[in-house]
Formats: C-alpha cells, structure tokens, sequence
C-alpha cells in the first residue's frame, strides 16, 4: 500500500504515529509505503539474529542490545542525501538493529545504531529510483551513511547468503558468506557463529522432528 503525496521526514513520524502499532511502513523518496506482511521464514530470520547478537552482548557490551524493527533516524540531511544520488526523504526500517539501551517507556525512534541488518524480501528487491536501484542496495547505502553505523548485514531469506559490510580505517569492505558452516565472525559485537545458526528453524534449515 502507497500512500499519494510526498511527506518530509518530521511528516511521516508524525503520520506513523497515528497508524495501528501492527502496520510497517517506510519513507521512500518522501512516499509512504506499507511494506505487505513478511513470510514466516523472514521473521524466523530476524528473530535468530536478534536473539543470538543479544545473547553475545549480554557477555560483550551489556550497554547494547538487538532490537527488531526500531524507528531509525539516520541524521542524513538533504545535502547528503544527494550525494549518495537520493532526491526526497527516506526513512527505511531495518529488521534489526544493534542500539544503545536505554529502557524508556514508549520509545519508538532511535538516532544512533551501531549494526543494521535486513532480511531481504521480495519488495526489497523492487527498483526505487530512476536509475533501478532496488530498494535493497538503497538501503544498504543509506544505513552505510549512518555515522555510528559499524556493520551491515543483508540477509537473504530464500537461501543461505549473507552480506557483512564492516567499517574499518579505509572504509567500508563487503564480505560473502554462503555455506552454513561459514563462520559469521563480528568482533565488535561479541558474535562468532555458523551463518546456519541464522536459518534455524526456517525451511532452508528445519529442525529436526522428534520420531
């Protein structure tokens, strides 16, 4: 569903938070968008992440936490955003994010989140601006802008393939994991696991029935 009219950033939280608390919308190019509900293997995906980077910093930084779906503010102003060839507002959603925890009663919006990940869908996959860019890859330029953004993660759901993107001194670097066994090693977070353990439970990794 696409709402008509172009909205600025304050617009669409304020319009967000007039909406049902089960509804997911995001802001691309200034156009309200509700994303359709994800599959069950989706959010078993996000609900993995979430859980196993929770587990690693409640060992590793107990200041953080993972979050599914936080309303993010990504501090992007129009002159950055046009730099990374973007015209309009955008506020994407992640599936989950690595924040600062700070239990507030009804908080809804974060500024600063140090991993993004997305679990890549089919709207996901569809082109966002005039030169194709799938709103995947805008995403991921945009969450990459984030200044306290320190790791991306893309997470395809219908096979076993993750993208780490990591900031280190020289800029960002992408790496491919995509067997099972392959080791999804994030130092900063506390997390090092096989990338299956993202796919329990899901039809690429079910679990194992009992006779």
């Amino acid at each position: 569903m696409t709402m008509q009219g172009r909205l600025s950033a304050a617009a669409f939280r304020f319009f967000q938070e007039g909406r049902p608390d089960e509804e997911r919308w995001e802001l691309i190019a200034g156009t309200p968008v509700m994303t359709a509900a994800p599959p069950i293997d989706h959010n078993r995906i996000a609900s993995n992440l979430e859980r196993l980077l929770n587990d690693a910093l409640e060992h590793h930084d107990p200041d953080r936490e993972a979050v599914q779906r936080p309303g993010l503010e990504l501090g992007l102003g129009p002159a950055v955003l046009a730099g990374l060839g973007f015209a309009g507002a955008y506020r994407p959603e992640p599936d989950v994010a690595v924040i600062d925890d700070d239990p507030v009663a009804g908080r809804r919006l974060v500024d600063r989140a140090h991993l993004l990940a997305e679990v890549v869908s089919g709207t996901d996959e569809e082109p966002v601006l005039p030169d194709g860019l799938p709103w995947i890859d805008a995403k991921t330029r945009l969450y990459r802008a984030h200044e306290a953004c320190q790791v991306v993660l893309i997470v395809e759901q219908n096979r076993i393939d993750v993208v780490v993107w990591e900031r280190g001194p020289d800029g960002w670097v992408a790496r491919c994991l995509a067997e099972p066994d392959a080791v999804l090693d994030l130092p900063g977070f506390g997390l090092r696991c096989p990338v299956g353990s993202l796919y329990a439970g899901t039809h690429l990794r079910p679990r194992q029935r009992l006779a």
